[in-house]
């Protein structure tokens, strides 16, 4: 017996598609079946992806989207619905991080995480849900009642590691976000869970992991190991599947059991 989770008809929003964890969600999930749309502010590396998606038969559209910026979110997510309907599915990704002692960060690195991480991940959220809570409810529009928001947290949310303690912070708020808006936007059929990824391997990173820091990181990890951004496709499919009924508020680490 065989078993496939298929994402026809659904519409999916994913912030930060312009590359790494995004653009394999956004291949992921358009592979599925759904329509993506692509949000961030590289505009040119999201109309690649595009291109790329739409190659292989799949649907595909751009939105120009700023996370820091609760207009640019608005905006983007208005757009989005006008131009291919009612969102179903938002994976919440856009990101940002930087390695330093605390005692060195200043203002503006704390507000730069933050304002990525939490703020704008908090108001992606909140936009969408007000959306989907607005169909659930009969005052809008809509042929998919519910809906499937997936945060992306980060092990270090769960874990503190050293010298990226505010955006272990930033990504801790993430994970109790997910709970709260999971507690009160459940009985909507609007399912709210957090993928918490270990160490994968992206374009940001990439090159860390040849050097001697990195070397010395990859020999602490259980299995000695980084991951790819493909080996968190099953996690993502499974929490948006159709029939993910009974998980919400769900924190889910998938970091090769580095947090064990």
């Amino acid at each position: 017996m065989s078993y496939s989770i298929n994402l026809e008809g659904r519409v999916a929003l994913i912030t930060g598609a312009s590359s790494g964890l995004g653009a394999q969600f956004a291949r992921t999930l358009s592979q599925a079946g759904a329509c993506v749309v692509l949000a961030g502010r590289r505009i040119e590396r999201l109309k690649d992806l595009r291109a790329e998606i739409e190659g292989k038969g799949g649907d595909a559209h751009v939105v120009q989207l700023d996370v820091t910026d609760v207009a640019s979110i608005k905006s983007a997510v208005a757009h989005a619905e006008t131009e291919v309907g009612t969102l179903d599915i938002l994976i919440n990704n856009s990101g940002v991080s930087r390695t330093q002692r605390l005692t060195d960060v200043t203002e503006n690195d704390y507000d730069h995480v933050m304002d990525t991480n939490t703020r704008g991940a908090f108001f992606v959220a909140q936009e969408v849900g007000k959306r989907m809570l607005a169909r659930a409810r009969g005052s809008a529009p809509g042929t998919f009642i519910g809906g499937r928001i997936v945060n992306v947290a980060s092990m270090a949310g769960l874990r503190v590691l050293g010298q990226i303690g505010v955006y272990a912070m930033s990504k801790a708020a993430v994970i109790h976000m997910t709970r709260a808006m999971a507690l009160e936007w459940g009985k909507y059929g609007i399912n709210v869970n957090a993928i918490c990824p270990g160490y994968i391997d992206t374009e940001i990173n990439h090159h860390h992991w040849g050097t001697e820091q990195g070397k010395k990181l990859v020999e602490l990890l259980p299995r000695k190991r980084v991951g790819q951004p493909k080996d968190l496709d099953t996690t993502l499919l499974m929490l948006c599947a159709n029939e993910s009924h009974f998980i919400n508020g769900a924190v889910i680490q998938a970091d090769d059991g580095f947090g064990v």
